[in-house]
């Protein structure tokens, strides 16, 4: 491996969603694939994401979300993000996103916005696109 650095990705569940199952494989898949992994839990607000990816100098935030809300949710962490001035941080999507969310979402400049079923290496292979480095 060398001396490159590994894929620092933070998994986020922004607002009241309970539903963990999705966020809970990604980290596993994320970390089996080489990333070093951090999750928040539950009940997180935006600005606690924010601070959590500066504070742990993530490439990658990854929301995850089954209430239909990620437009909501994408928004007001990009908002977040901006108050700190961070714009090197990437921001992808996955939980329940109706075709007209991910519009939204695409126009935000999130990317990877992925549904239930998604095949993880499909997730793997984006973050290593957008984070610029191969573990």
């Amino acid at each position: 491996m060398g001396d490159q650095k590994k894929i620092r990705v933070l998994i986020a569940k922004i607002g009241c969603d309970i539903h963990e199952r999705g966020a809970l494989t990604l980290l596993t898949s994320l970390r089996d694939a080489g990333m070093e992994v951090i999750y928040t839990g539950r009940y997180q607000t935006p600005r606690a994401v924010a601070m959590t990816a500066i504070a742990e100098d993530v490439d990658v935030i990854a929301l995850s979300d089954h209430t239909a809300s990620l437009p909501i949710i994408a928004d007001s962490l990009l908002a977040a993000l901006r108050d700190c001035d961070v714009t090197d941080i990437h921001v992808i999507a996955g939980g329940l996103l109706p075709p007209e969310h991910v519009l939204a979402l695409e126009a935000m400049g999130v990317t990877g916005n992925y549904g239930p079923g998604t095949p993880m290496e499909t997730i793997v292979a984006h973050i290593r696109g957008i984070a610029g480095a191969a573990t």
